[in-house]
């Protein structure tokens, strides 16, 4: 389709024009420190998306995860803290950081259709003291992203309802796209065979580098 066709929104008027204004309670809903309910947001989110801009906008969204009560440290009321973990070291979030240090967090409890998210300003920190505090199997994290809050809010489960992601009967993870061997094989390729991939994305195999 020829993108003349597009009927493009370009102005703040022509989108609230579509969209309308928001309710006062989601307008008025973000706030600048945690509270305690968000603390146990935290505390029992074992997932959330970090997204990151670099100075000339190029954007990068990443996964990050650990066990529930591991992967978010709060340092206080302003102030939170993530752990990394080893992993394949394009830390493209990261260099974003070091350019740009505006960060957009959303933190998920699995089952919720709520999420908590978080925007903010980060920093690395290659060490702290609360890095203690922050080991899994031993392992202390090999950097930390400190975030200091600008604001924190609760987003609604309307997203999550439409997916129906959390419903059992809808996962088919092979059904319409091949298995993760398969997808390295044909766009990340290294020289390993299928059987070889296949043995290396095993649950038992690939868990072994998590941490270690």
């Amino acid at each position: 389709m020829p993108q003349t066709a597009f009927n493009e929104i370009t102005t703040v008027d022509e989108l609230v024009a579509l969209l309308g204004e928001p309710g006062q309670r989601a307008r008025d809903k973000s706030r600048p420190a945690l509270l305690e309910i968000d603390r146990e947001w935290l505390a029992a989110s074992p997932f959330c998306m970090m997204a990151t801009a670099s100075a000339d906008g190029a954007c990068d969204a990443s996964p990050k995860g650990d066990p529930a009560g591991q992967l978010v440290h709060v340092i206080d009321d302003r102030t939170i803290a993530l752990a990394e973990r080893p992993g394949n070291r394009r830390a493209d979030g990261y260099r974003n950081i070091l350019q740009n240090p505006h960060v957009g967090l959303n933190f998920l409890i699995p089952g919720r259709g709520d999420t908590l998210r978080i925007n903010g300003r980060a920093r690395l920190v290659s060490d702290a003291p609360f890095f203690d505090e922050m080991q899994v199997k031993g392992h202390r994290p090999l950097l930390a992203v400190v975030v200091d809050i600008d604001d924190v809010f609760f987003h609604c489960a309307k997203a999550f309802l439409r997916s129906a992601i959390w419903k059992p009967e809808t996962w088919d993870p092979e059904a319409r796209v091949p298995r993760r061997a398969l997808i390295a094989r044909e766009v990340e390729p290294n020289g390993m065979t299928v059987e070889q991939l296949d043995d290396y994305y095993t649950p038992e195999n690939y868990a072994k580098g998590l941490y270690a």
